[in-house]
């Protein structure tokens, strides 16, 4: 239960992140399904990349945000 907390607050603040740089906020739910999914992607392409952002919470959050403003871009694109 700890860790989907943790995951869900981790989106949050990454989606709200993301938001800020990419422009167009989602609310409090879009933003976090936003920085969830952010999460898995940003995890996946610097994990890819052979890129680290570090360990804990920051790092994560950082991942996510990275993550979530790829997701942010291609949507906005595919909107286009």
């Amino acid at each position: 239960m700890h860790g989907i907390i943790v995951l869900l607050l981790i989106g949050l603040v990454a989606g709200w992140l993301a938001s800020l740089v990419v422009g167009g906020a989602y609310g409090l739910i879009g933003d976090m399904v936003v920085g969830v999914i952010g999460a898995f992607l940003g995890g996946w392409i610097l994990r890819h990349a052979g890129v680290s952002v570090g360990y804990g919470t920051l790092g994560r959050i950082i991942t996510a945000t990275i993550g979530a403003i790829v997701l942010l871009a291609v949507l906005r694109l595919a909107r286009r």
